[in-house]
């Protein structure tokens, strides 16, 4: 493998703000390059950084890093798979990656991470939501029920009868069920009493247990708060921001209630009294890489946005955050 590695040229050790190109890379030579310098300079930067021109860019890179380092840690940080300012919401397991991946990343806990340009324009809530909204369960811990679903809902997690995908939960007398964001699995907590027994991965197709595990990890259901006082303070935000009558406005209506209408991700801001770039939440001696077209690709991302923001912000039922709220130019 390190014949294969060696195909690739070394990028010199780098100093803050200098700059190497390489250019005349071939098929699978980008994933060699970086996996050859990532492990030549793994004590000396925290983490690689790579701003993808496309998303199938990063996801080839995803797939063919590892064949050339399988030492190293890569994550993904996917975009939503949905177009500025749609009424849609991006699918449960994209925000489950993303939001395991910021974690990751701001615990210094893998070594590569791939971001495709339009997840790089996209605004976030600060490095500190993760980190003040993640919590574990242990074995041998204690639990109370009420003080468990309210804890469960301000973190944004649904109670359903079943658990089949992140972000849900189902309590059934001494059975907790509970799918975190960010996992690949469900975990059954068994209660005995108020402690927790055991904790078992299962299988959420045939709900069998698969092995026993010591620890869960459990992020937010969400890339923003969802409690009483983050809702309170969304509608405070939206009635400085937007004119009119709030309550004409589906969106806020929905808030309100403590319903999460469909496209709430393009009004994240309202959320957070200030948000964050990607750059805020990189560690001050990452090692950015960028490929060829980058600029191209985010010049004409940025002019899709604005295509999209004029297209619908004329329906005043539902108003819209202009460009540079929601994201970074």
């Amino acid at each position: 493998m390190s014949d294969v590695l060696n195909l690739a040229p070394p990028i010199p050790a780098p100093r803050a703000g200098q700059r190497f190109t390489f250019s005349g890379l071939i098929g699978s030579a980008d994933a060699a390059l970086i996996a050859q310098n990532a492990l030549r300079y793994r004590d000396k930067f925290s983490v690689m950084v790579i701003f993808c021109a496309q998303a199938q860019e990063a996801q080839r890179l995803l797939e063919e890093i590892p064949a050339f380092a399988p030492q190293l840690k890569t994550r993904l940080l996917p975009d939503w798979e949905i177009l500025p300012y749609d009424h849609f919401s991006p699918h449960q397991d994209l925000v489950s990656e993303r939001l395991a991946t910021l974690y990751e990343l701001l615990n210094g806990s893998c070594d590569i991470v791939l971001v495709p340009v339009t997840t790089a324009l996209q605004r976030l809530g600060p490095p500190g939501f993760l980190s003040g909204h993640t919590f574990f369960f242990r074995q041998g811990d204690k639990l109370n029920e009420a003080a468990l679903k309210l804890q469960l809902q301000q973190a944004g997690y649904d109670p359903v009868s079943a658990v089949m995908r992140p972000g849900e939960y189902s309590i059934r007398g001494g059975l907790f069920d509970l799918f975190p964001m960010g996992s690949n699995l469900p975990y059954r907590l068994d209660l005995f009493g108020d402690e927790i027994e055991q904790i078992r991965a299962f299988d959420p197709d045939t709900q069998r247990s698969l092995y026993p595990v010591k620890e869960i990890r459990l992020l937010p259901g969400h890339e923003f708060p969802f409690d009483d006082a983050s809702r309170t303070a969304f509608r405070g935000r939206w009635r400085e921001v937007f004119e009119g009558d709030p309550a004409k406005t589906g969106v806020y209506r929905d808030v309100s209630q403590g319903t999460l209408p469909a496209g709430i991700e393009y009004y994240l801001p309202l959320f957070f009294e200030h948000t964050a770039t990607l750059l805020d939440h990189l560690p001050a001696n990452a090692l950015v890489i960028t490929t060829e077209n980058i600029e191209a690709n985010c010049r004409q991302h940025w002019h899709e946005i604005q295509l999209r923001y004029e297209q619908y912000r004329v329906d005043k039922t539902h108003p819209l955050l202009p460009p540079n709220t929601v994201f970074t130019p």
